[in-house]
């Protein structure tokens, strides 16, 4: 029986014996006609049942190489609330399936905290804010570092309240928070299950929210008028991701706690811009800084996720999970910080995976360099090959943000990775590597098909983002063998490759 390694070892064997023959192929490849067999390959896709998603990916098509195209940015609509108001339910009901753990007891939802939603035609990013501590002393320190750090996230705010139960003091709290804020806010009265209940929802303009709107997330009722008033307000790409183009590159600093990142950006800084503290968890708000760093102005991003206390450890991560994504979204590379001295842990790789999940581009700083003896250098080896095999494209680049021992070798690292994540590969260009490759290296045949690749072209830069018109699903193999040929041939160090395929039928005559 065949595993997935297996048939990734087929493909790298395959990749081995023509990788040089491939590169010294595309590079005799003539633009020209290179470009003209594009065009006719376009041409061809016009005999297959494509739908509107699809034109408007093949309206991107181009030669130049400089054209960066970002994705879209979903807006993002975050839901905030007490415990136990159903904020989880309101996600379920607003996604059309469930998706969110709904339970009675305060405190369920943890870790996964994104959904992709949509409503009339308009998508958007649903933030469901969980990770609630059942200790009573802490729930309303919690309540409101949740509220904090969604609207730090989000372009909208469901503020959720239990209208059965009224308007608490925590709730009020978290009002005061929403008001300074200036984001748009909808006051969601939960529970109200028929109009008798109307009258507990209206004694809800008291909080200052302007008008309640009574739902039930359970049944469904008004939630379907409440989406179509928020689809008034929402803007079709978010204004908090990707909020500034051009200026200095920015540069989110991540990490686990106490690994390093406020010392390496007042390193970088020159100064004392935050606080360092042996304690972990000493910085609480994501610090924007302008850096000169190897001739070069930069914008940093340090971010510690949030204050770390006894009653609240179990939501550490969770707080620190969401700081780290509104970092992100605010930023074009990140350095990951991995601390020598540790092993490297479930929650570093897990920081990591944030990163390629938000498209971004990637730089691994080993900090502390200079702490390491010659024993634990070698379990690091080990560790990295073990644990970090996924981002082995990744620049790494071994520091000491104590003493600014290499810093300015970030500089390259980033300069690296951006330009990777900038990439673009002319349509004609791609075609070509595709034909080389699937004719080297045709995909298996599954069921008696054998899977084409009809057109390709890259839809976006910033990550680079490909798109497959394909006769059949590739193998999860087949299309790690196609990302890692074009890393091979195109470089890309320090970005990741997302790769998209179209699976489309003839037409019917």
């Amino acid at each position: 029986m065949s595993t997935d390694n297996d048939t990734d070892n087929d493909y790298a064997d395959a990749a081995e014996i023509s990788e040089d023959s491939l590169a010294e192929r595309l590079a005799d490849v003539d633009e020209d006609d290179a470009h003209l067999r594009a065009a006719a390959l376009r041409r061809g896709l016009d005999d297959y049942e494509l739908d509107e998603d699809d034109y408007d990916v093949l309206d991107t098509v181009t030669e130049d190489p400089d054209a960066i195209r970002y994705l879209p940015a979903l807006p993002v609509i975050a839901i905030v609330g007490r415990p136990n108001v159903g904020k989880s339910a309101l996600v379920n009901r607003i996604l059309g399936r469930r998706e969110a753990v709904v339970e009675d007891t305060p405190g369920v939802t943890r870790d996964r905290v994104s959904y992709k939603g949509e409503w009339n035609d308009r998508r958007f990013t649903l933030v469901d804010t969980g990770g609630w501590e059942p200790d009573a002393r802490g729930i309303d320190a919690s309540v409101a570092a949740q509220a904090e750090v969604a609207i730090d996230l989000c372009d909208v705010v469901l503020f959720v309240v239990d209208a059965m139960v009224g308007a608490t003091s925590t709730d009020e709290q978290v009002v005061r928070m929403l008001r300074r804020a200036g984001r748009p806010v909808f006051l969601v009265a939960n529970k109200v299950d028929d109009s008798r209940q109307e009258p507990e929802a209206a004694a809800l303009w008291n909080l200052g929210l302007g008008e309640p709107h009574p739902v039930s997330a359970i049944h469904g009722r008004g939630v379907a008028d409440l989406l179509d008033d928020i689809m008034k307000v929402l803007p079709t790409v978010s204004a908090v991701a990707k909020d500034e183009v051009g200026g200095p590159r920015r540069v989110a600093i991540l990490g686990r706690p106490n690994v390093g990142k406020s010392s390496l950006l007042n390193k970088s800084a020159g100064e004392e811009r935050v606080v360092v503290n042996e304690l972990a968890g000493t910085t609480r708000d994501p610090v924007d800084e302008q850096v000169e760093l190897g001739g070069k102005v930069w914008r940093f991003v340090d971010t510690a996720g949030i204050r770390r206390r006894v009653h609240m450890a179990q939501g550490a991560d969770f707080y620190a999970s969401l700081r780290t994504s509104a970092a992100l979204e605010k930023a074009e590379v990140a350095v990951v910080l991995l601390d020598v001295t540790q092993p490297i842990s479930e929650q570093d790789v897990r920081i990591i995976d944030l990163v390629l999940e938000s498209g971004r581009a990637l730089v691994l700083a080993f900090n502390k360099w200079d702490l390491l003896d010659d024993e634990r250098r070698r379990y690091l080896e080990r560790e990295v090959e073990q644990d970090l095999a996924h981002v082995a494209w990744a620049p790494r680049v071994n520091i000491s943000a104590r003493t600014g021992r290499h810093i300015e070798k970030l500089v390259p690292a980033l300069e690296l990775a951006l330009e990777s994540w900038d990439t673009r590969i002319p349509t004609g260009k791609f075609n070509a590597f595709l034909a080389e490759l699937t004719a080297a290296h045709p995909h298996p045949v599954r069921g008696g098909k054998q899977p084409r690749v009809l057109f390709g072209t890259q839809a976006a830069s910033r990550p680079p983002t490909f798109v497959l018109f394909t006769t059949g699903f590739l193998d999860p193999g087949y299309r790690r063998y196609i990302q890692r040929r074009l890393r091979e041939i195109y470089g890309f160090e320090g970005s990741p490759i997302v790769l998209n395929m179209r699976v489309r039928e003839k037409r019917q005559r």
